[in-house]
């Protein structure tokens, strides 16, 4: 037997709550469709660090600062579950180890793929490249516009929020936090 989609049928009951008609031909099909692009937009709750990583973690003699700029990401916070969109800055630096160029957009979908706010989505970033790397020091910044702010409430279409998680030499050597923020802001 099979099991009603629930996440399907709470998308029907928010068409009908909301006065529409969940029959109507544009509409009919909705909750699936509903249903699947919401699965999609959190499937980062379906992967882990070590799934995403996949190994490519390479032993390397490099010693300098390896940055990454403009990751594109989309999330959703949690508070109105509604999306923001913006873009990841990754730095870290490396001893003995470097990560897999693609590996740290991989890191930042994961992350982002859940409900959260931007403060915990740098966060969990900044951590997850640390552990995998063992680096001495990992930057992050996230810049994103919130359409929680431009679609309802205040209806600002122009901020942005930035957020940064310095860890190990970001945090303590005010040189190399500076390096990284030049060379993010070229």
């Amino acid at each position: 037997m099979n099991r009603p989609d629930t996440l399907e049928n709470h998308f029907r009951s928010l068409i009908i709550d909301i006065g529409e008609d969940d029959q109507r031909s544009g509409l009919a099909d909705t909750p699936r469709r509903a249903a699947n692009a919401f699965r999609y937009l959190t499937r980062g709750y379906n992967q882990s660090l070590d799934e995403v990583v996949n190994g490519a973690i390479f032993e390397s003699d490099n010693d300098q600062m390896v940055i990454v700029k403009d990751i594109e990401l989309y999330s959703m916070c949690e508070h109105h579950m509604l999306p923001f969109v913006g873009k990841c800055h990754i730095a870290y630096l490396p001893e003995g180890k470097v990560i897999g160029l693609s590996k740290l957009a991989r890191i930042t979908d994961m992350y982002a793929r859940r409900l959260q706010i931007q403060e915990t989505l740098t966060e969990q970033i900044a951590h997850a490249v640390e552990s995998v790397t063992g680096a001495r020091g990992v930057g992050v910044i996230v810049e994103a516009k919130h359409f929680c702010m431009m679609m309802r409430g205040v209806e600002k279409q122009n901020s942005v929020m930035k957020t940064s998680m310095m860890l190990g030499t970001f945090r303590t050597d005010h040189r190399t936090r500076t390096e990284f923020l030049n060379l993010v802001n070229d």
